[in-house]
């Protein structure tokens, strides 16, 4: 027996044993879990998920992981499913499913399958009159249905097993063909009654391989060829949509055919090959990598490979970047300038197709490299100077290789970490579509316990680690070896950027003493304060020498006016955005 899954590039089987005593639900969807690659489950318990979680815990390749809330259990499977390519997350009827909700969104905004599991009410209590706790006090089971109506792509209510077997495959293949976060409630009295479907090995689901329109993909790959083809001086800008597409691959082949310079928008940073020689760095309008911002926008014809343009990406919608120059390629359709546009045609086949009709034209790479100066080095601070936010990150820098992964908080982290140089297989990851404060925590667990290869360095500011503090215990049960810098600044410092006001200071907390006391002496536990660049060397030194297998907790004190300039450009820009007046009427 053997379960088919997509690997993106092609259709492989997957062995799968044949157990005959798997005869139940719970059984099933632990096995299905498995089958597509969940190898980690993150879960908050509650009276109507327990038996289902007894189930998980029971199939011996599953890792059930409690987490301290709903919330950042969404968050775990988020990040569990940018290094897995599918995350899963269970939780109880209601109270904890319109708590996850908004982990669940975000992961719908960035394209993540995750399979949200619910246990259910009774399958007897559907259709009768009757109030259940955890609910609103009404008696309509469908209020939490209705909510994620709007956040996952597919919702399977689980009440009765003659078509369990059915929802549950649909739901999960679901996710994994629109790479969307699925919802699934199990009545909490089904998991373990066995039934006739569940009696033998089922019959596997296959996810088949999408193809393109053929005409159309030879029509979009000849059009777009002749406009680029023509250009004098074109770029390829690369965006968040080539994960979703499972495209990378291709996108380094079109960019190793046509010697174009690649930038990458914000949000895609980390799908794109820094190492490659074309490549020049972050295309964010206004606050662009040096030079980089000047290359794409003088260009006259630029290909955005998987892009999302909102308000974030744009800097307030201030890119000058013109459509009748512009081939946009999204993961199922290519428009080029103001038309023609090709719908069913694939990212990666198109990138493949259309590498192979470019000729080589390096002039806008030239161009780059004569005018290109290297930026500054920030200066060393002099002995008992605070410590610059600038003079942190040129130590972060040093400390990246192939086997970490850098997960960027909302914040000033965004701007900071976008300038880091990412050394071949180095990971990155952040939320900027969602843009959820206190997304990073949850998000470090889940990526961390996926990429058990990889050491994560999670930058994460004050104010976004005070509404997720918690689970920090649950990275050192699953003894992880993550490095958080805590950056304490006082305050919501990217929102002062857009619109200061009293809200933005928060209570200071002794961060290291909190984690000490989240540690009581159970795990593997490093924490420090630093305040000047001998502190923080020191501390780094800690946590590659003799800390190096321990969660080290470093808390960096800087001024709360620190800032990048990025931010402060950018949040100037966004606060215009943010304060047009109305059109007139």
């Amino acid at each position: 027996m053997e379960c088919k899954i997509d690997t993106g590039d092609s259709i492989v089987p997957v062995p799968v044993p044949v157990n005959k005593s798997s005869g139940t639900l719970g059984k099933h969807l632990a096995r299905r879990l498995v089958q597509v690659g969940v190898r980690d489950v993150f879960s908050v318990p509650g009276d109507f998920n327990l038996t289902l979680l007894d189930f998980l815990i029971d199939e011996p390749e599953l890792n059930l992981i409690g987490c301290c809330n709903e919330l950042n259990a969404g968050y775990a499977a988020d990040g569990y499913a940018r290094s897995k390519g599918v995350g899963a997350c269970v939780v109880t009827f209601t109270v904890g499913g319109l708590s996850v909700i908004n982990a669940i969104a975000g992961a719908y905004s960035e394209n993540l399958p995750i399979i949200c599991i619910v246990g259910g009410p009774n399958s007897n209590d559907y259709g009768t009159n009757r109030i259940l706790h955890h609910t609103i006090g009404l008696p309509d089971f469908s209020q939490e249905l209705r909510s994620f109506q709007t956040v996952t792509c597919f919702q399977a209510v689980v009440n009765n097993l003659e078509d369990a077997h059915e929802l549950i495959d649909t739901a999960i293949s679901t996710a994994l063909k629109e790479s969307k976060p699925v919802y699934i409630s199990v009545s909490c009295n089904l998991s373990g009654i066995p039934h006739p479907t569940f009696n033998r090995e089922p019959v596997p689901f296959f996810l088949e391989p999408r193809s393109s329109n053929q005409m159309g993909l030879e029509a979009a790959v000849e059009i777009t060829a002749e406009f680029l083809n023509k250009a004098v001086k074109p770029v390829i800008v690369g965006g968040p949509k080539i994960r979703v597409a499972k495209a990378q691959k291709a996108f380094v082949e079109l960019a190793d055919a046509c010697g174009y310079p690649i930038a990458v928008m914000p949000s895609g940073k980390g799908l794109v090959p820094e190492h490659h020689p074309n490549f020049i760095g972050t295309y964010w309008g206004a606050v662009s990598t040096s030079f980089v911002g000047e290359i794409v926008e003088s260009a006259d014809a630029y290909i955005f490979i998987g892009p999302i343009f909102n308000d974030y990406s744009s800097v307030g919608y201030s890119l000058l970047i013109k459509k009748e120059k512009q081939v946009i390629v999204q993961p199922n359709r290519v428009t080029i300038g103001h038309g023609p546009s090709f719908g069913w045609v694939f990212m990666a086949e198109f990138l493949t197709a259309l590498a192979k009709k470019l000729k080589k034209n390096s002039t806008a790479l030239d161009n780059y490299r004569r005018i290109f100066v290297p930026s500054g080095v920030p200066l060393k601070c002099e002995a008992n100077e605070a410590l610059r936010v600038n003079v942190l990150f040129k130590h972060i820098q040093g400390m990246l290789s192939g086997d970490t992964a850098v997960i960027a908080e909302t914040g000033d982290s965004w701007f900071n970490c976008q300038k880091l140089c990412l050394p071949e297989n180095c990971g990155f990851e952040f939320q900027m579509q969602y843009g959820s404060i206190g997304w990073s925590v949850g998000a470090t667990l889940g990526y961390a316990q996926a990429a058990k290869d990889k050491r994560i360095i999670a930058c994460i500011g004050d104010g976004s680690f005070q509404v997720t503090a918690q689970d920090v215990s649950t990275m050192l049960r699953c003894e992880q070896r993550t490095i958080i810098f805590l950056i304490n600044n006082g305050g919501y410092t990217i929102e002062v950027e857009i619109h200061d006001g009293p809200y933005n200071v928060i209570k200071n907390w002794n961060y290291t003493g909190l984690v000490d006391a989240i540690h009581n002496g159970e795990g593997k536990c490093w924490t420090t304060k630093v305040r000047t660049e001998d502190e923080l060397e020191a501390a780094i030194a800690e946590t590659t020498g003799a800390k190096k297998d321990c969660l080290c907790f470093i808390e960096v004190i800087v001024h709360k006016d620190d800032t990048s300039k990025e931010l402060l450009e950018w949040g100037s820009r966004v606060s215009s955005a943010n304060s047009r007046p109305p059109n007139p009427q």
